[in-house]
């Protein structure tokens, strides 16, 4: 199923954007886990639509268990998690079901299921289903957290302003700290006022603009993962990918590697004060081979401009095959990078757990 993610903790997402519903079912999750409502509360807010830089849909993304745990303690059956949508316009959508927005699914979707997908809110290819990977996220998280491993990331771009870059081999506490609870993560705080401005003027102008998400994961062990399909970063690329918007990926330097030679390529061994084997470098992101190697693991995740802007565009009405121009209506994002830094936390977590060698 294409819901479905991992064999070790299977998830399984499900509900469309305008449904009743969303949510996600967890298998695999040991009994006797203890759940932190209060923290899955403020996990999730980070992803929520608060201000003028995002949708002005508001929903409240609630939490509820359906089953998997009593008195906040797993039991040992499968976690169900469910979201109430509460806050949806379909009508909103009546001029797109034959007409397909452009840079979105419907038009694959509308050939693939023969007319029959679900168009409101994009249906079950819409973002607003993050919030179930979040919650499952969250899930895989505190599993991470009981070994020691941690996740941080950041808005490292929106258009053409950037942000400070992370630098995992040096102790950042302070800055992690602060990453991890806000709904706009940033390490320079001047170049997050300038990156509102950069929305704001794009969402002025009717358009939308793009960014890049950085992520580092701390306190991975060596061994984790493995060759070829069943490589770390293969795993790791199917779950980013699963991320509406994703159209980039790269761990490490990426694609500056095109540009290196191997002697500045190459991340040499040494000792460190414990006599644990370490490298010099982390240009190849702490996977080597497809195998955590005991570096923090790092990659930036691309994402496109959100589709629906309240300009005109061109598209075609697939009820008579001609071509006719677009208005889309409805509430959008401008841009969804700051809300995306929690669900490629929530993403990388879902794979390290369903990693090869991973212990739960």
């Amino acid at each position: 199923m294409s819901a479905t993610f991992g064999d070790r903790i299977k998830i399984t997402l499900f509900g469309q954007s305008h449904a009743q519903a969303i949510g996600a079912v967890i298998d695999g999750v040991p009994a006797g886990m203890h759940i932190d409502t209060d923290r899955l509360r403020a996990f999730m807010d980070r992803r929520r639509a608060k201000d003028e830089l995002a949708t002005a849909r508001h929903e409240g993304d609630e939490v509820v268990f359906v089953s998997g745990i009593v008195d906040n303690v797993t039991c040992g059956a499968p976690l169900c998690l469910m979201i109430e949508n509460k806050d949806t316009r379909s009508q909103d959508y009546n001029n797109v079901s034959v007409v397909p927005r452009p840079s979105h699914s419907d038009f694959a979707a509308f050939i693939k299921y023969g007319g029959h997908n679900d168009i409101r809110g994009g249906g079950q290819f819409s973002g607003r289903l993050t919030a179930a990977m979040c919650a499952a996220g969250f899930i895989c998280l505190e599993i991470l957290r009981t070994k020691g491993i941690s996740v941080v990331s950041h808005v490292s771009r929106i258009g053409s302003i950037v942000d400070d870059k992370l630098n995992p081999l040096q102790s950042m506490e302070d800055v992690n700290s602060r990453l991890v609870t806000s709904s706009f993560p940033v390490i320079n705080e001047k170049a997050k006022e300038k990156m509102r401005e950069e929305v704001l003027k794009y969402k002025a102008q009717g358009d939308s603009v793009g960014g890049e998400i950085e992520c580092a994961v701390y306190g991975l062990p060596v061994g984790l993962g493995g060759d070829f399909f069943g490589g770390l970063e293969a795993l790791i690329a199917q779950a980013v990918f699963s991320v509406p918007a994703v159209k980039g990926l790269e761990f490490g330097a990426g694609f500056e590697f095109s540009k290196m030679c191997g002697s500045l390529a190459n991340d040499s061994f040494t000792l460190d004060s414990t006599g644990k084997v370490i490298t010099i470098t982390n240009n190849c992101g702490g996977i080597l081979g497809g195998i955590s190697s005991g570096m923090p693991l790092t990659f930036s995740a691309a994402f496109k401009p959100t589709p629906s802007i309240a300009k005109e565009q061109n598209s075609v009405d697939l009820s008579d095959n001609k071509e006719t121009p677009l208005v889309i209506k409805g509430r959008h994002d401008p841009c969804i990078v700051p809300r995306a830094a929690v669900v490629i936390e929530s993403a990388v977590a879902m794979a390290i757990v369903n990693a090869d060698g991973f212990e739960v």
